[in-house]
């Protein structure tokens, strides 16, 4: 099974797909591991993993101030490809990658190295959607699915081209922002997931500041998986991993119930 398959299985059937992010290398090298196995036993789907980089354009305090940590620990691209091997034999890992990581490697030398770690999908926040094209077209020869990023301020033209080349999930962004914390869903992350269900065949998760219980439930009740990852890294950074699964599988809990739109 290619890594699209792996991370396409994982929007099977009616349950919305758990997907934490953590950062690779924080808290420490070791400790980004445990946070990874405690998100796989409290009932993730798919893991997001952030490769530090050292201008995370779409993250918010709380993320890059994991990311210069991580980056301080040694968290180098080789790091995060041994991070990613020893837990997608269990979930599917998606790498949320800056481009820059990945051009100054050779793109195709790249998504060599992310199929050999049995990476199942990449998110790349600063390619624009004239360059994702050509990129998703090695990335699907390999097995790697691509899953580009769709805004609330995206004309539907954009949204259209964006869905055609998702071969993973498209990502939905709830604000025109950054990432950060919200206790309830931005006005019109509901609608945005309307819009691009509406022109693509993939699925879709809504990211970006979902923060508590009841926000990832009511973003369930039109997505197809929910992507949290301020939340968890500011708990994993007061409280440590246990907790941070504590609070995940509230979240499992809560959107269990939930019945995919469409």
């Amino acid at each position: 099974m290619t890594g699209s398959e792996k991370l396409r299985a994982a929007f099977m059937g009616e349950r919305v797909a758990l997907m934490p992010y953590l950062t690779a290398g924080y808290p420490t090298l070791d400790g980004a591991r445990e946070v990874g196995e405690a998100y796989i036993a409290a009932g993730a789907d798919v893991i997001e993993l952030g490769v530090p980089f050292s201008d995370p354009l779409a993250d918010g305090p709380t993320v890059q101030d994991t990311t210069t940590k991580a980056l301080e620990n040694g968290a180098d691209l080789n790091y995060c490809l041994e991070l990613a091997s020893g837990l997608a034999d269990r979930v599917p890992v998606v790498f949320l990658i800056y481009y820059n990581v990945i051009f100054s490697h050779g793109a195709e030398a790249f998504l060599d190295m992310v199929a050999e770690a049995g990476v199942s999908g990449l998110v790349i926040p600063d390619l624009p959607i004239g360059e994702i094209e050509d990129f998703a077209e090695l990335a699907e020869g390999r097995g790697v699915a691509l899953c580009p990023m769709a805004a609330p301020t995206s004309s539907d033209e954009r949204l259209a081209r964006i869905g055609a080349c998702a071969t993973g999930f498209v990502y939905c962004v709830s604000v025109a922002g950054v990432t950060g914390v919200r206790e309830s869903l931005p006005q019109g992350a509901v609608e945005l997931l309307r819009r691009v269900r509406s022109k693509t065949d993939a699925p879709v998760a809504l990211g970006f500041g979902i923060g508590s219980s009841e926000a990832a439930a009511e973003a369930a009740t039109e997505a197809d998986g929910v992507i949290i990852g301020s939340k968890l890294m500011q708990i994993v950074a007061e409280c440590g991993p246990e907790k941070a699964a504590e609070w995940l599988r509230d979240v499992k809990e809560a959107i269990s119930g939930s019945k995919v739109g469409g």
